[in-house]
Order: structure tokens, then sequence, then C-alpha cells
């Protein structure tokens, strides 16, 4: 272009992209003594994380959990009168929380001798070049490095839904920005983010439906627990909509849409003042010019990587959701680990075996790790089930936290937790318990017989798994019945 001039530099390493871990890396990097360039192009500008994922819509789920807990207060003998929420002020204060977040990053990469940050559209040349357009200037940079290190995240991605384009809807990034509530909050796709969504704006005070085309909700999870959650969700107040397929959407002449659904019975629309559309997320690598570095993806357009996250491109690596793994932050951290060890150190390091728990943060919250009992079953293993609702806990009753249940499974032949799921308050740090034993490879009897505190949560794994021994060993048999697939992320240490 007229009055562009390249300029050639070389760095030890160059990351492309911050979302979710990118900066711990280039940090950790740096700080070892490596030049580093992190390049933040349009398609990632900051950390993916902090900026439209976990960083606006924790403070937003917080707020909606003190409203929740202001509303049953009277339950405890706390007179509080009328609650109302004040949603103006709830988004003030998701933005500040944001913008302390980003400001304290951007901080920290700014003080970090030996990297620089780079604002601009990266593009590969080769697996050894990566040009970037700045986005103020007139400069082109010619990056060369032995090491470039993908990790440009993931985007919220649209269904082919006829009429999506022609109306106001909403994705996971844009929901928490709104700036009024939704009166009528249509949420399509009952997956972890549609649920803390749909309970999130319901608790704010918006009426919502949770529009799902499966027979449940949480495809990766098993039957009992998505109808736990449902329950749940009904019982707050969310219309949850099973087995209803959406067609269509059109604006309604009256205000907000409609949305034109499919079911059992026929077919039927669905009026809204908003629509939320919960569809999974597509990796960011338009303009990448990946095939220029000899990078291959997946036929989701996901890089694909070996255990140690390395590229079909000698020196080139993926790390979090790009690399098609579970759009966890936490993942990403791990993927860090990886790289930087094998980078720094020479280590063998690899993502092989490691376990990958999770939560869904509605309330009770969901924790998971390991195997479902349908995973199992299409793995042909023999399970015992150790399954106990939240109500026989004394904990969660001291509290009025009854809902839920836990359901642990064991392998029968080595006594081994494989897979666990608990449903209710606290729930992450049960399973964080679980996924300990997990990794040291104990067996479930360990904690059976272990001494907790009391009254505490972690107390109850003694009389869940005490009577275990009563039970008759199931084989999971491969059935006609639909299993998930297990994630390559997930697995038993």
């Amino acid at each position: 272009m007229p009055g562009m001039h390249t300029r050639h530099e070389r760095f030890d390493s160059v990351i492309i992209g911050s979302s979710q871990a990118g900066d711990k890396l280039a940090i950790d990097l740096a700080r070892a003594g490596l030049r580093v360039a992190l390049v933040y192009g349009h398609a990632q500008q900051g950390d993916a994380c902090v900026d439209s994922g976990c960083g606006p819509s924790r403070p937003l789920l917080a707020s909606a959990n003190v409203a929740r807990v202001a509303r049953t207060a009277a339950d405890f003998g706390v007179e509080t009168g009328d609650v109302a929420v004040n949603f103006g002020k709830v988004q003030l204060r998701k933005q500040a929380v944001v913008d302390r977040l980003r400001s304290k990053a951007m901080q920290v990469l700014s003080n970090t001798p030996r990297l620089t940050v780079i604002r601009g559209d990266p593009e590969f040349e080769s697996a050894r070049v990566v040009r970037v357009q700045e986005l103020a200037g007139d400069a082109v940079l010619e990056l060369q490095s032995p090491r470039i290190i993908v990790n440009t995240g993931a985007r919220p991605a649209l269904p082919g839904l006829p009429g999506l384009a022609a109306v106001p809807y909403l994705t996971s990034s844009s929901a928490t920005d709104v700036d009024e509530l939704p009166q009528h909050l249509l949420v399509l796709g009952g997956s972890y983010l549609g649920v803390e969504f749909a309970q999130m704006f319901r608790r704010f005070g918006s009426r919502v439906s949770i529009i799902e085309r499966q027979s449940q909700l949480l495809a990766r999870e098993d039957r009992d627990i998505a109808a736990a959650v449902a329950q749940t969700l009904r019982e707050d107040g969310v219309e949850v909509f099973l087995e209803t397929e959406a067609v269509g959407v059109v604006n309604d002449p009256a205000g907000g849409v409609r949305l034109k659904v499919r079911t059992p019975s026929g077919r039927h629309d669905m009026p809204g003042s908003r629509l939320l559309v919960v569809a999974g997320h597509e990796p960011n690598t338009q303009g990448l010019n990946l095939r220029a570095a000899g990078v291959a993806v997946d036929s989701n357009g996901y890089i694909r990587v070996n255990e140690r996250l390395e590229t079909t491109a000698v020196g080139v690596y993926a790390l979090g959701v790009v690399n098609g793994g579970p759009a966890f932050p936490h993942v990403a951290y791990d993927d860090v680990r990886v790289i930087r060890d094998n980078i720094l150190e020479n280590a063998q390091a690899t993502t092989a075996r490691r376990t990958c728990p999770y939560t869904a943060f509605i309330n009770p919250p969901l924790g998971r790790i390991g195997l479902t009992q349908a995973q199992a079953r299409e793995q042909g293993r023999t399970v015992k089930v150790a399954k106990m609702p939240m109500s026989r806990t004394e904990r969660a009753a001291e509290l009025s936290e009854s809902r839920g249940l836990m359901k642990v499974l064991i392998d029968s032949g080595t006594d081994r937790i494989i897979g666990a799921a608990v449903f209710g308050v606290d729930s992450a740090e049960i399973i964080g318990m679980l996924q300990v034993a997990m990794i040291a490879d104990l067996p479930y009897t360990a904690l059976r017989d272990s001494m907790s505190a009391h009254p505490t949560l972690v107390g109850s794994l003694n009389n869940l798994f005490a009577a275990l021994e009563s039970c008759k060993p199931l084989k999971m048999e491969n059935t006609h019945e639909p299993a998930n697939i297990p994630d390559r992320h997930q697995g038993v240490a």
C-alpha cells in the first residue's frame, strides 16, 4: 500500500492473540529471558476471558445471586423489605470489575522487560514469519521467530436459522452488555452457557424461556443430572421447552421478536422481547493464512495439535480453545504449562491423561469431572454408581441449599473414581476433592474412610460412599441410547 514501509524484527517467541492465557505465557517466557512479541489483532483485542467471557459474566452472575439471597433472606429470619434490581448499577459494577482486571493485566504486560505488545492484524507468511499490519501507524511489521504460538480463541457461533440476520439477536458475548433488562428473553440453546444466562436474567427480573431441540438440557450430562437442572430452573420460574426446534425468526410488529418453532405437537410461534443465541463457538482463525505456515485444521476449523500442542508445522503451536479443546480458561492455563515447560526446560510435558473439571455457575452450581454414565456405557465399563440427594447432607440443610444431587462412578475392578457430577451448593469444592483422589490414583475407600471436619460438604462423601458396598455393579453395555463422546482433554489420571 502507498506510504507503507516494512520493518523487520526478530523474536525468540511470537504469540498471536491473548485469548484466555496468552498474557500468562508471554510474561513467563519473557521473565525467563526470551524476547517475546504478543500480537493483538481485531479478533484478538486483549484477553477474551476478561473482555467478553467470564470477565463480564461472573460479576453479573454474582449480582444475580445477591438478588436471590436478598429475596430469600426472610427464610433465615432476616427482614430486608422489598427487593429491587437496579440493572443500570449492576452493569456499572460489572464494567468496573472488567476495567480493573483489564488495567491490571495491561500494567503487568507493559512492565515486563523483553516483552513487546503489538496491536495489529497478523498473517502468516511462513512457519517462521508473521506479518502484522499495525492498527495505528503506517508500518507493516515482519516478525521472524523460530517459535510461533497461536492463541486467538473462539467466538460465538451462529446457527443457520432463517431470518436471524434481520433481527437484533444477542450472543453470549453481547448479552453481558445489554443496557436494559429484557422483558421476555428467549434463550436458544440449553447448553451450560444457556442455562447460566437463563437463570441469571430470571433473577434480575426478566421472564425467560429456554428453547432446546434435544430431549434434555446439557447434552453432555447424564439424563438424571440434566433433569435435576431442568427441574431447578423451572422452580426458579424459567420456562424450559425441550424437543423444540427453532425453524425461523422474524421481527414482531408489536415489538421484539417472534421465534418459529417445531415441536412434537406441531408448529408454534413464541414471542419474546429479545433473542439470545447460544449455539457453541467457532475458532478465531480467519485472516491468519494458516495454509502459508502449513498449519492444518480439522473439519470445524480448529487447529490440529498433538499432545505437546504442536501443530502440523514445526515450531508452530496452538493453545486454548482454538485447538479444539474445552472452552475453559483453566484448560488454556494448563496448555500454558505444557508449552512453557517444554520451551524453557526441554521437558516432556503433554496433555495426555489430564483430568478436566468444569462448573456450570447456576445455583446450585453443577460440577463435573471425568466420565459420565453414558460415556462409561459406550466404553463397556463395569461400574458402581454412588448417588445421593443433597437434601441428605447436613451442611446443605443448614444453608437451606438442599436442591440437587451427587453422583460418582466407581470402576468395579479397581475401586477407582472414573467420573462424577455434583449438582449442589459448593459443588466445585467437592469436585476438587474427587479430582485429587483421581490424580493420586486413590480408591474411593480412601475418601469413604477419611475424617473430615464437621459439618462440611466434603464430609458428605463418607455417607455417599458408605452405601456402595450393597450396590450391585452395573455393566455399562453399549446400547443405541445416545452417549456422550469423551473430550480428548478428559480422562482418568
